[in-house]
């Protein structure tokens, strides 16, 4: 890939002999729904926004406003599925070669790239130590082949992993120069208290809801109720001593509702227990403001997005080891990390700290802190940085 700088055109006034690298990002699904996608969309926005470095999208599909990204389409051949992986790799590359970049940062396997972000962790380790299959289908061996392709032979400069969870797991699986691998955590947004008055919205959900005002409020928000350990979580809570307070548990996402009502009846807690169902992401963060604490006992999340997010409404989180995000949790702090799962009278314990005002409101601030330091501005500002140090490398190279 040569390099081709050509001449901004924005609103900020550039030196005319000012030129920015052009960077190529490659994802079959950009600014939809799921972590990757809504990662690269809000990443690419980021970065655009500090003129550093110009931007064309290479998707199947995509969802964005931006007018200072362009797009191209990528065709997947999804049928029959052991196609999906290989032939967007193989689109992506012909698509590549038509024009030429300085870089190409891809969020999913494909041939070459200069930059990966690791969303996901090894395929094949995916399959075997998370799934528990003994056997590999078609569509797995054929994915976590291009995954090998690109790790071996596809000149990739930098490998970014989203949490140092995932980095670990990707260099036991591929035992390459560690210094390859990068940590850059996904960013966040950080509420404008100033359009939307926190106070009145957390009176108004709690009422709609049947909350008292004086109840502690516990999230759980997920798509996958069982993978994120909602079981554990009712489990815990019955442990709960009675309080003078009463605690609720709001449940939002997608899961088998049927079941869970019936296991939250099963562990005495089902008066607690509320199922708001799928919601939007404005009804989310106003879920948000209405909780005191985030709760997340997932088997395993590369990073855990909504941690995040929580925390920048000012919660509290208490998630498992087997989170990405606890990269960001300061025990007792900010949240807790539990190593332990099944230990319910510990996760009891570290709820029942939540009933003290002061713990709380101590506990709430260091949480919104936390989000401070980890905005997608600044998540945009380490990517510029490793954009250059790959686009320098490459110079002293000779390429």
């Amino acid at each position: 890939m040569k390099y081709s700088f050509f001449c901004a055109n924005n609103s900020k006034n550039f030196d005319k002999n000012y030129f920015m690298p052009k960077v190529a990002v490659v994802i079959p699904k950009y600014g939809l729904v799921g972590g990757a996608e809504q990662f690269a969309a809000e990443l690419t926005d980021a970065c655009c926004s500090r003129t550093d470095f110009t931007f064309q999208v290479f998707a199947n599909r995509w969802q964005s406003d931006s007018k200072c990204i362009g797009f191209q389409k990528v065709p997947i051949i999804s049928f029959p599925k052991f196609l999906t992986t290989i032939s967007f790799a193989w689109f992506a590359e012909r698509r590549l070669k038509r024009s030429p970049f300085d870089l190409v940062h891809s969020h999913e396997r494909i041939f070459a790239a200069d930059i990966y972000t690791l969303h996901g962790i090894p395929h094949r380790y995916w399959i075997n130590q998370i799934r528990r299959k003994k056997t590999m289908s078609l569509y797995d061996l054929a994915t976590a082949w291009v995954e090998r392709k690109l790790v071996y032979e596809g000149g990739c400069g930098k490998f970014i992993a989203v949490s140092e969870l995932t980095r670990q797991i990707f260099l036991k699986a591929y035992p390459i120069d560690p210094a390859r691998v990068a940590v850059v955590h996904p960013g966040v947004h950080l509420p404008d208290d100033a359009q939307k008055n926190k106070i009145n919205i957390r009176t108004n959900i709690r009422r709609e809801l049947g909350i008292g005002a004086g109840d502690l409020v516990v999230i759980f928000a997920s798509m996958n109720f069982e993978i994120k350990g909602l079981d554990e979580i009712f489990l815990a809570i019955a442990r709960l001593p009675k309080q003078s307070r009463q605690l609720k548990l709001i449940v939002a996402g997608k899961g088998n509702i049927k079941k869970y009502r019936q296991a939250a009846q099963r562990a005495g807690i089902a008066g607690q227990v509320i199922f708001t169902g799928v919601v939007t992401r404005d009804r989310l963060s106003d879920l948000y403001r209405a909780g005191d604490l985030y709760m997340m006992l997932s088997q395993f999340d590369t990073f855990g997005m909504v941690v995040l997010e929580a925390m920048a409404e000012g919660l509290p989180v208490i998630v498992s080891s087997n989170v990405g995000a606890k990269d960001l949790v300061q025990e007792g702090k900010n949240g807790f990390v539990i190593a332990d799962t099944s230990n319910r009278d510990l996760i009891a314990s570290k709820i029942q700290m939540m009933f003290d005002d002061a713990v709380r409101l101590r506990m709430s601030d260091a949480a919104y802190q936390t989000a401070t330091q980890n905005t997608w501005a600044r998540t945009a500002a380490k990517y510029s940085d490793i954009y250059t140090e790959v686009l320098d490398a490459r110079k002293r190279k000779g390429f």
